[in-house]
């Protein structure tokens, strides 16, 4: 009986949680042709996360093509793709962009991978951050709302909720894509949780840390980079969000007003800039005495607490120019006159601290976010 031929052909698949991807052109295995898919509604396209199937030491030249007419065409310079054999451990390819394609070849040991923008984080992984945390006594699961397809809005409150001399406020995944985000807060939460940490028992004696992991769930189950799925940047509406385009924001911006905010950290990742730094409210015009001092504090802390962070290199002035005051960290610091920042990660790698084999990474965000934890314990001795 003869071998049927089309089963070994080259399939690619998507339909997963965070897969997304435009095939082009599959049919000769030296010149794999795709182009990335635009988010939910909306003109924003970046993010991109597929598998390959039957390619096992075939070799393979893969094009990303009409990159100029992403939402970031310069991140693709000196852009090094993300791959896996087991959709697990990721580890980095080198590209050639010419700008406006994106090329690599390789002859793949496995019959299976996967490319992504980005060390992926799956939804079933922030369930089981979820149940990580539901688990400890020190740890109470709400949910705040439902986002437009009706998925939970997640919020973990950590501490002595009776009476917390501060309430502090770290959200992250505004920007569904931008994953390294829900790797650096599930690296806090796990310190924070740990309860031989000194520094984490320390800290939850005098706060109360309210942790909301993923602000976009529906966009990063969909494979968006910016939006959700009603194609709204959720990091644009916080002085008048609405529970038909950014539910999200309204959930959580209204239990803010109800709880209060001492301290306000906003998780990111940038695509073009290659260092770890943090940007503040230094704009609004209330920006007080108060947050400028606390905010030189964190700086400093938080370099000393970690090397892959730095003050050098970041936003310029007037960075998002009108939209500035629609930010959750502009609004935040403006409305309780607190620390307020927004942490920005590279997609790429730390230019400072190079990591030839896996660049920027999950594991790198995790580690971040607990040596992050040791900052706001440094702050908050100087907190008045």
């Amino acid at each position: 009986m003869g071998e049927n031929k089309s089963m070994h052909k080259i399939k690619v698949n998507t339909k997963f949680d965070g897969g997304s991807i435009e095939v082009v052109d599959i049919s000769n295995p030296h010149q794999l042709q795709f182009k990335i898919r635009k988010d939910t509604n909306s003109h924003f396209c970046q993010w991109f996360y597929f598998q390959l199937n039957n390619v096992a030491d075939q070799a393979l030249q893969v094009k990303i093509s009409d990159l100029k007419n992403t939402a970031y065409p310069e991140a693709w310079k000196d852009y090094r793709i993300c791959m896996s054999y087991d959709n697990q451990s990721w580890f980095r390819l080198d590209t050639r962009f010419d700008g406006d394609n994106l090329e690599f070849n390789l002859r793949p040991k496995f019959n299976t991978l996967y490319f992504a923008y980005f060390e992926p984080y799956s939804y079933n992984r922030h369930l089981q951050l979820l149940g990580y945390a539901n688990q400890s006594p020190l740890a109470l699961h709400r949910i705040l709302g439902e986002t437009a397809e009706g998925r939970n809005l997640d919020l973990i409150m950590i501490g002595n909720l009776s009476n917390p001399k501060y309430k502090i406020w770290i959200t992250a995944r505004q920007h569904p894509g931008e994953t390294m985000a829900e790797w650096f807060m599930e690296g806090l939460i796990h310190r924070l949780l740990d309860m031989e940490d000194a520094t984490s028992k320390s800290l939850l004696k005098q706060a109360v840390f309210y942790l909301v992991p993923n602000m976009n769930p529906d966009g990063a189950y969909h494979g968006n980079l910016r939006v959700n799925t009603t194609g709204t940047n959720l990091n644009r509406e916080w002085v008048s969000p609405s529970l038909d385009r950014s539910p999200e924001v309204a959930y959580v911006r209204n239990e803010m007003v109800e709880i209060g905010v001492d301290m306000f950290f906003d998780i990111h990742g940038d695509e073009a800039i290659s260092y770890v730094f943090t940007s503040g409210c230094y704009e609004n015009p209330s920006f007080s005495l108060k947050q400028e001092k606390l905010s030189h504090l964190f700086e400093k802390y938080l370099a000393a607490a970690s090397l892959d962070y730095q003050t050098k290199i970041g936003y310029i002035k007037d960075h998002f120019k009108t939209e500035t005051a629609t930010l959750a960290s502009y609004w935040v610091g403006n409305r309780f006159d607190c620390l307020a920042f927004t942490l920005e990660m590279p997609f790429k790698d730390n230019a400072n601290l190079p990591d030839i084999v896996h660049g920027w990474s999950g594991q790198r965000s995790y580690l971040l976010g607990q040596s992050f934890l040791t900052a706001i314990s440094l702050v908050m001795d100087d907190y008045v």
